[in-house]
């Protein structure tokens, strides 16, 4: 008899939850919680990474042989290349051809093109030196000691496997920085 009871004890709470869950999700209809620790709301409202790499100008397979990915402080605007930010997609646009925004800029993960990359062209740092080939990615950091965020780690990685796979690129031609999780 009291197992009969647990079961039904089970299924009303059962019950009730859902109940209440339903209400929860009809209350809030097509607006999603806030984002939390857990919540992936706002990354899977990133635009897909194929959508980040299209350009003004078509570019041939052959144009681009390897990806450099470094860290950018977005607080204070400098990067661990010598390059003088400046653009229109934020400061940080002249020394790359995608940024990985942190939250503070941009949506957390969202990669954003520049128009260096729309108009395929190659980046050349302050000392003069030439990427010609190379694909810079920066990825924007809350400080000069802050590491990337688990989804601009996830995003960067999907960017430069997208990038690998579109200009057959070898996957030992891609750099990342010294303490890239």
């Amino acid at each position: 008899m009291s197992v009969q009871s647990r079961e039904a004890r089970v299924f009303a709470a059962l019950l009730v939850s859902v109940t209440i869950g339903a209400i929860v999700l009809m209350a809030l209809g097509n607006r999603p919680p806030s984002v939390g620790a857990f919540c992936l709301s706002s990354y899977n409202r990133l635009d897909p990474v194929e959508q980040a790499i299209h350009s003004r100008i078509p570019f041939s397979p052959e144009r681009w042989n390897s990806i450099r990915v470094f860290c950018a402080d977005a607080a204070a605007g400098r990067t661990n290349r010598a390059v003088s930010p400046a653009g229109p997609h934020g400061k940080w646009a002249a020394a790359s051809h995608f940024v990985i925004c942190n939250g503070r800029f941009g949506t957390n993960g969202q990669i954003q093109p520049t128009d260096k990359w729309r108009r395929q062209l190659s980046i050349t740092d302050s000392t003069g030196r030439s990427g010609r080939r190379t694909i810079y990615v920066c990825v924007l950091t809350d400080g000069p000691s802050a590491r990337p965020t688990d989804y601009q780690v996830k995003r960067t990685e999907a960017l430069a496997e997208e990038l690998l796979r579109v200009f057959a690129i070898r996957p030992e031609l891609v750099t990342y920085p010294r303490d890239w999780q």
